[in-house]
């Protein structure tokens, strides 16, 4: 531990140093949820309306911060890097969430993305009490996931002092791995040796106070959104708007499939089903076979020719 203090002084220093412009943003009361106890269920959902309106805006306005943050992640994996997430609670659930939507969606290895949650995967479904308070348990987590210069560690905490997820911010760093963080305050200035760029989304505060799961959690989930989706259109898995690298593993999949063949290349179900099964479930493959007449084989080398990116080849 670095500095040798126990965790629970070190717990007690956090509380007591914590500047407190970091701490009113997101603890201080919401004026517009005044009394919300006494409105009508209507009202109250109304509230909630005008709230995430809020974190919207929070999103929007930092714009230029997250597409910066999407060209490191490009780099990153243009140079075999991965993309991590860090955090604990629900910031630690909405970075395992994302994670896990990109292999089917894209067909990427798992390993390329991962979320990793203050507590191990326990913590999904059930609050592990004080793993987030544990510093060197994030740093373990990243010495245990054994990441390299190449990889993006991206720390995700609403509040911006979470004890897990700046152990592991600083692990990253000294190993040389670009680090971004994530929070709902301005970027923490005890923070910023350590931190590569920042995102921060100011959505003011919660309709309960200090429930960073509410107007926080919207925010979140906000940009992660666009940090990975945008980071795979410009690795080539998307085509127009369709998942061309979709990973065909059920019905729905399969269905979605055929009809983006069918969408690129005009052909009718019979014949996208096909050359589907012909790809081993590959659209993207399937759609080059269809396209330029070519066997699965052909079609392959000429995607690896032009580095996935189907539009350099219908074009």
């Amino acid at each position: 531990m670095e500095g040798g203090y126990t965790e629970r002084h070190i717990n007690i220093q956090t509380c007591l140093t914590e500047p407190q412009g970091i701490i009113k943003k997101t603890e201080q009361r919401n004026l517009n949820s005044t009394d919300i106890d006494l409105k009508s269920t209507t009202e109250i959902v109304q509230v909630f309306h005008e709230e995430d309106q809020k974190a919207v805006a929070a999103v929007e306005a930092e714009s230029e911060a997250i597409a910066h943050a999407i060209d490191l992640c490009v780099a990153a994996f243009r140079d075999g890097g991965r993309l991590f997430y860090v955090g604990a609670g629900t910031s630690g659930r909405l970075g395992v969430l994302d994670a896990s939507e990109c292999p089917p969606t894209f067909s990427t290895p798992p390993e390329m993305v991962q979320g990793i949650i203050a507590g191990g995967d326990i913590a999904l479904r059930r609050s592990v009490e004080g793993e987030e308070d544990k510093p060197e348990r994030g740093a373990d987590a990243i010495r245990e996931r054994q990441l390299t210069p190449q990889d993006v560690l991206v720390g995700i905490a609403s509040s911006g002092r979470t004890p897990y997820v700046i152990g592991a911010l600083k692990e990253a760093h000294a190993i040389g791995a670009t680090t971004m963080f994530l929070c709902c305050v301005p970027p923490p200035e005890q923070l910023k040796g350590w931190v590569t760029h920042f995102i921060t989304p100011i959505v003011g505060p919660e309709i309960i106070t200090g429930s960073t799961r509410l107007k926080a959690g919207t925010a979140t989930k906000l940009v992660l959104n666009m940090l990975t989706t945008v980071s795979m259109v410009k690795l080539g898995k998307v085509y127009n708007n369709l998942m061309v690298d979709v990973n065909a593993s059920n019905t729905k999949l399969v269905a979605r499939s055929i009809r983006i063949v069918q969408a690129v290349t005009d052909v009718d179900a019979a014949t996208a089903e096909a050359a589907l099964a012909q790809a081993n479930g590959r659209a993207k493959l399937a759609i080059v076979m269809l396209a330029k007449g070519l066997t699965p084989t052909d079609a392959k080398a000429l995607l690896e020719q032009h580095s996935g990116f189907l539009r350099h080849i219908l074009d």
